[in-house]
């Protein structure tokens, strides 16, 4: 079996995508056969081949592994909205069965498979279930998104305790530095009170390529 992740954010607009892409960069450049998985998008673009997520593409091109687009993006909703209300615009239902397919079609490919939520932890895919239920079928630990903007503390560690709730493991965080930058002390702060190593503090303004540098993999190869 590949190793694989699942990356989560503290809320939406965190810098999920940018973390999850230079997760890729970085594996790629040590050597694995990696792929990016986006299972649930909403506010997709049309285009000649279909409803398309750029998040989806940004994973796709730094992975290195040839992959269908549906395997990476199952699910493709149009609607910019919280994914159970697009899936639900389209008259289509989000089914966690589906996700663990594509997932283990990606995963007899790869080496590393490195998994892109959607939105916060708790938010719903349907009715009844949520990305925490998707993360809990797929047996992955979480690496943490926290963008560094006031408030972060408590989203981060009110995170911390759904994680724990859901019955998942939380092996890593990642400070992500937005564009209004980090307030003073926010860094030190969670490195004391998230119970999991930090595994990277990402400056503003970043390309994958470039945040790739700030990541330490020994965190994630524990």
């Amino acid at each position: 079996m590949p190793r694989a992740w699942f990356i989560t954010g503290t809320d939406t607009g965190v810098g999920k995508t940018l973390v999850s892409a230079a997760l890729l960069t970085a594996l790629v450049r040590a050597g694995r056969r990696a792929v990016g998985m986006k299972p649930v998008a909403s506010g997709c673009e049309l285009t000649a081949q279909g409803l398309r997520c750029a998040d989806a593409e940004a994973l796709r091109a730094a992975g290195n592994v040839a992959a269908d687009y549906d395997d990476i993006n199952p699910y493709a909703l149009a609607a910019p909205t919280a994914p159970h209300l697009a899936a639900a615009a389209a008259g289509v239902q989000i089914d966690i069965d589906v996700i663990r397919a594509h997932y283990a079609r990606l995963a007899t490919r790869a080496e590393d498979v490195v998994v892109e939520g959607v939105g916060g932890w708790l938010v719903p895919i349907n009715l009844t279930q949520s990305m925490a239920d998707v993360v809990r079928s797929l047996d992955l630990p979480v690496i943490l998104v926290v963008g560094l903007r006031l408030g972060c503390l408590n989203h981060a560690l009110l995170t911390q305790q759904a994680i724990a709730a859901s019955g998942c493991r939380l092996l890593a965080w990642v400070a992500n530095t937005l564009d209004d930058g980090a307030p003073q002390g926010y860094v030190e702060a969670l490195r004391e009170q998230l119970r999991a190593p930090c595994l990277g503090v990402i400056p503003s303004v970043q390309t994958p390529a470039i945040a790739a540098d700030s990541l330490d993999l020994s965190v994630i190869d524990r």
